[in-house]
This record gives C-alpha cells, structure tokens and sequence, in this order.
C-alpha cells in the first residue's frame, strides 16, 4: 500500500525526465553558442561545403566503393584547393592592395570641397564642409585594421571549416538522419525543407561568387579601356558590391565616371558609363537569367533582406544564410498556411515546383494525396 502511495506521489515521470533532458540540452546549446560565437562562421563554412559535396560523397562510397576516409579527405582537399585558397586569396590581395595603396586624402578632400562649392553657387545650399570631410583619413585606416585584425579569424575558421567538414561527410548518412529525426514535421515537410534548405544554400554559394566574378573581370577590362587608376582595386570593389541590395556595382562605377567627368575627360566618361550600363549591368542580368536555369530561383526581396540581415549576424557567410534564414521564414509562413488555413493557395515550397500534390492545378492536401495514391495503385494491380 505505501510502495502504491509512494509511486503516485513520485513527481519522477517520463514527461519530467523529457522536460529534464529539453532544458539541459537547451542550456547547453546556449552556453556553447555564446562561448563560440567567434566561430560560427566555420560552422556555416561547413554546412555550405558539406551541401555542395555530400552527393559526390555519396557517389564515391556507394557506387566506386572508396572507403569513407578517402572520399572525406579527398573531398576536404577539393574545398581546399577550390575555395578556401582562392578566398583567402582574394582578402590577401585585398590586403595588399589597400596597405599599398597611396592615397593622398587631402587632395581628396580639397576636390570634393570644390565640388562642394561648386553645388552651393548652383542650388545655394553648402552641401559638404572642411569639417565633414575630416572622416576620410580616418575611415581609410580603420579599413586597413579591420582587415589585418579579422585575417586570424579567416584562418581560424578556415581549419574550423575543414576539420567539421571531414567529419560530416564521414558520417553524411547519420547526419542527414539526425536532422531529418529533429525535425517537427511530418515525413513530406521534413522532405521538402530538406531540399528546398539544400536548392537555397547551393544557390547562394555557387551563384553569388561566380557572379562576382563575373562582372569583376569585366569591370576590370573596363576600367583598363577608359584609363582608370588603380582599376585592379576597384575592379575587386566592384565584385564585392555585387552583394549590395539595389545599387549594385554602380556604387563603383558611377562615381568613376562622374570623376572622369570632373575632369573635363567627357569622352572616357561617357564611356565608362555606357559600358556600365550596357556591359557591366547587361552580363549581370545575363548570368542571373543563365543560373536560374540551374540553381534555385529565389525571390529578388528574399535575396536582399536576407543580406542585408545575414551579414550583420554571420559576416561574410551571412551573404548565403541569411537568405536561407529568410527564406525558411517565409516556407515555415507557407507551410502552415497549406497544412491549416482551408482553402488556402500557398505552396509549401519557394524555389522549386511541387512534385506532387496538385492535379490540373488544384490543391490537395498531403493527407488525401496519399489516399489517392494508394486508390491508383489499387487500381493498377486490378487491371494487371
């Protein structure tokens, strides 16, 4: 009788041992992520890499039969060679170029305050001041220290990122597994979350670096046409502003012409800015509308918040999660409004096209789907 009384007032339940294990791992993860955000950027490097390559990893193992640590080093080597050198590369030689750089901000200062003087005889209003400009010197040697200040991290992260990256594509079965177990979702919603995470990471990390690159080189070509100064530094800012919402490369390349045309060189000017327009602008929309063909077509406002907050969270690789956290919002939004708004028109996917789930059009939810597919099947066997 007492063992009975005492098992009923025993507040040790499973639900109490599940709450239990919630909040400590909970904790745990908020402890960790606090102490190491620092690094989080190695993370994300990872995650990246490891969305790009766990199919070659998948090829390797399963049908040419290598072992799995020959594939994950092999793989490791090729996102070496491949990315992380090039990257570091380019901030080496931004590096470089910005600590070799002799800029002299005092003549710099001097023509704006012209121009400056020469907007008030026109309009009447002093637009720029001596003491507004002060900024530049100091602006331009704050650039420089951020840049040698954040090459440890860079390296840093860069073993973060290699070290991670064995270990997921080692276990790359068990660790799609695991995700696919903690998500909180039906089988088909953790399916389509799955690919349409993967179509958003691929998309970001391959198309918006080749598009930097793209319209770098061809700036670059540009600003050697119409006898720019340091066209190699400008050309490596205009790839950089590919990433700015709206603007652009234009942030670059007009005021280049616009100096140009300060200085009585009309013809280059002109130049420069119709080879903006229609060069540098048209190739922009021409590999956009080439990698659409390929890579997922994410919305253009998902794309620029998504920067736009991403960067400010993650730094560099917030220029692909942000967009993914972005758009995972909007997918979760659409999710539910398909699963539990009657009548609703949402799609549970942004990038890609539902495979199922919709006959000439209509929408039918998953439950019924499926019911009506085992009916077809039925059907089949009894005509066979």
């Amino acid at each position: 009788m007492q063992d009975a009384i005492n098992e009923k007032n025993d507040f040790r339940t499973p639900k109490f041992y599940w709450a239990c294990l919630v909040i400590l791992i909970i904790f745990l993860g908020i402890v960790f992520l606090y102490e190491g955000w620092a690094y989080i950027s190695g993370l994300m490097g990872a995650v990246t890499l490891f969305a790009m390559e766990r199919r070659q990893m998948r090829a390797l193992t399963v049908k040419y039969k290598w072992k799995r640590s020959w594939a994950a080093s092999v793989l490791v080597l090729e996102a070496l060679l491949f990315f992380l050198i090039p990257l570091t590369g380019i901030i080496m030689m931004m590096i470089d170029v910005f600590t070799g750089l002799t800029i002299d901000f005092d003549a710099i200062i001097m023509e704006i305050n012209q121009i400056s003087e020469l907007i008030e005889e026109k309009i009447g209003f002093d637009l720029l001041t001596i003491e507004n400009l002060g900024f530049l010197p100091k602006m331009g040697s704050a650039i420089v220290q951020f840049l040698l200040a954040n090459t440890y991290s860079i390296v840093m992260n860069g073993v973060i990122i290699l070290f991670i990256l064995f270990y997921m594509l080692y276990n790359y079965e068990s660790f799609q597994q695991a995700i696919k177990e903690l998500l909180p979702f039906n089988k088909e919603n953790r399916q389509i979350l799955l690919e349409e995470s993967d179509q958003i990471i691929r998309a970001n990390a391959i198309g918006i670096p080749l598009l930097a690159i793209i319209q770098g080189a061809f700036a670059y070509a540009g600003y050697l046409i119409f006898d720019i100064d340091n066209p190699l530094f400008y050309s490596i800012l205009t790839a950089f502003s590919t990433i700015i919402p709206v603007l652009g490369t234009m942030i670059i390349w007009v005021p280049l012409a616009i100096a140009l045309a300060l200085k009585s060189e009309w013809a280059m000017a002109l130049g420069l800015f119709t080879y903006g327009i229609l060069v540098i602008g048209g190739v922009d929309n021409i590999a956009r509308f080439l990698m659409q063909k390929k890579l997922a077509d994410i919305h253009p406002l998902i794309t620029i918040f998504g920067v736009i907050i991403g960067m400010g969270m993650f730094g560099f690789w917030g220029v692909i999660f942000g967009p993914l956290l972005l758009s995972l919002l909007v997918l979760f939004i659409n999710m539910y409004r398909y699963e539990y708004i009657p009548g609703s028109k949402a799609s549970p996917r942004i990038t890609t096209k539902r495979k199922n789930g919709n006959i000439r059009g209509i929408r039918i939810p998953h439950q019924a789907q499926e019911i009506l597919n085992k009916t077809i099947k039925k059907n089949k066997h009894k005509v066979s």
